[in-house]
């Protein structure tokens, strides 16, 4: 019997070739049982109210929040995605502060579903999420959100996987969703932390490891001091590092989520090691609150100004990976060989300290005693007009370009991070004049009605008045 019972534990289980997500037929299926099915399939972002359920603590200073959908609907999205949450941390009576969070759970159990915060005390968001969401709290929400995700269906489900510390859960949600599948795959896991007992979801990744031998996991603890015993791997990325886990990794589709830094490294060692770009997908989240005030204290022009705006940026992403795949950009001039070139008309000049900030009234529009828009100076081609009234200047553009790019280039301060309309950081107020927008479930309903709008993915239907 024991004989019998070792034999059966060393064989391999016999699978169907590649990976298929249980949603990827019926998106295809015009047969009527199937229609019951398309609740299940990850269509388009949905704004609702979900119920925290349980609360699960990680290692690492991480929590994770398990929901609900109040509506009794399950949440379908597929594995590497993210939702956007409001929080009230202001009270019942303030408008919500919105984060997004990945959701580490699998969609293949879609009845519930999780997503994993990481406490940055120094935080607005984080810490009161914390203290505060608890079993019976309901939440706005809206998702399913995002571009990095594992395909539809994969006949080879070849990957390579890397993460650096909180960027483990959108890889956490992959790794699970895979585990749950049938079908043939070959994962691995590269995972870097600052300390030994830091790691999230090493117990689960552990029994996932053992169990599933589709499935290899490595620890690296990065350049940091070695604890005795320590058994992973030691350093920062390198390619020596991906050829020892992956010799193959430019037979694979590499996915990777962690701080801008770690991410711009890998992205080189995988080209360095024959991964072409094609297959290489990047999930960046911002780094922490220091290095963004520093950063944009670099950038700005004015430093007073410059830590007025970063205060208010850092706080809108210290939690978290809310830009999506672009750095953070407050003021992007362009370039040439001799230097920074200047705004079309707009000659790019330090502001003085002392002098008066546009900004400097609450009140907003002419009717509140604003400048007349038609004292501003103008630059820029085009045949629309943007009047900046916090800035005071009037910016003409085409109706096929982007307003943020156009305004930042003319010297107008809006925050901007994924600059695809997700993690609506460049969320400004419309005064007045229509938009075409195209957003990927960075504002909500509400927003939008309260006239509120994304720069980054929207054009100008006509003239606007805009209220920064």
């Amino acid at each position: 019997m024991i004989e019998l019972l070792t034999d059966t534990a060393t064989q391999e289980p016999q699978r169907i070739r590649g990976l298929e997500m249980p949603w990827n037929r019926v998106m295809g299926s015009t047969e009527a049982p199937a229609r019951a099915a398309r609740a299940l399939g990850p269509w388009h972002p949905q704004e609702f109210m979900a119920e925290c359920v349980e609360t699960v603590p990680e290692a690492g200073g991480m929590m994770t929040f398990v929901f609900r959908r109040c509506d009794g609907a399950p949440l379908a999205f597929r594995p590497g995605q993210y939702v956007n949450v409001a929080f009230p941390v202001n009270g019942g009576d303030q408008d919500p502060v919105d984060r997004s969070y990945s959701l580490s759970s699998s969609p293949t159990q879609p009845w519930t579903f999780n997503i994993t915060v990481k406490c940055d005390p120094t935080g607005l968001v984080s810490p009161w999420v914390h203290e505060n969401v608890t079993p019976g709290t309901v939440l706005e929400m809206l998702g399913p959100v995002g571009a990095f995700h594992l395909p539809d269906a994969d006949r080879r489900a070849r990957y390579l996987l890397l993460a650096a510390g909180a960027g483990i859960t959108p890889i956490m949600s992959m790794v699970r969703t895979i585990h749950s599948l049938p079908g043939q795959a070959d994962v691995v896991v590269l995972y870097h932390g600052a300390a030994a007992g830091g790691f999230a979801f090493h117990q689960e990744l552990a029994y996932i490891a053992s169990v599933d031998s589709r499935v290899k996991v490595f620890y690296s603890l990065g350049d940091r001091s070695i604890p005795e015993g320590w058994e992973g791997l030691t350093g920062r990325v390198t390619a020596a590092m991906l050829d020892e886990v992956a010799p193959d990794a430019n037979g694979r589709q590499v996915y990777a989520c962690g701080p801008e830094g770690y991410l711009n490294t890998a992205t080189e060692l995988l080209k360095n090691v024959g991964v072409d770009d094609t297959s290489i997908y990047m999930e960046f989240f911002s780094g922490d609150r220091q290095t963004l005030l520093e950063y944009q204290a670099e950038v700005s022009l004015a430093a007073d100004i410059a830590v007025e705006i970063a205060e208010e940026i850092a706080d809108s992403a210290e939690d978290y990976y809310e830009g999506q795949p672009t750095a953070f950009g407050l003021y992007e001039p362009g370039f040439d060989a001799e230097g920074p070139l200047e705004a079309t008309g707009l000659p790019l000049v330090t502001v003085d300290p002392e002098a008066p900030r546009p900004d400097s009234s609450p009140d907003v529009g002419p009717e509140a005693g604003n400048p007349d828009a038609s004292s501003f100076d103008t630059v820029g081609t085009g045949s629309l007009t943007l009047s900046f009234m916090r800035t005071g200047i009037n910016v003409r553009i085409d109706p096929t370009e982007h307003i943020l790019g156009v305004a930042q280039r003319a010297g107008v301060r809006i925050g901007a991070n994924c600059k695809e309309g997700m993690c609506g950081s460049c969320k400004t107020v419309k005064l007045s004049g229509e938009v075409e927008m195209n957003h990927q479930g960075g504002i909500r309903k509400r927003e939008i009605d309260a006239g509120k709008f994304l720069p980054c993915c929207s054009t100008a239907r006509t003239d606007m008045v805009i209220d920064a």
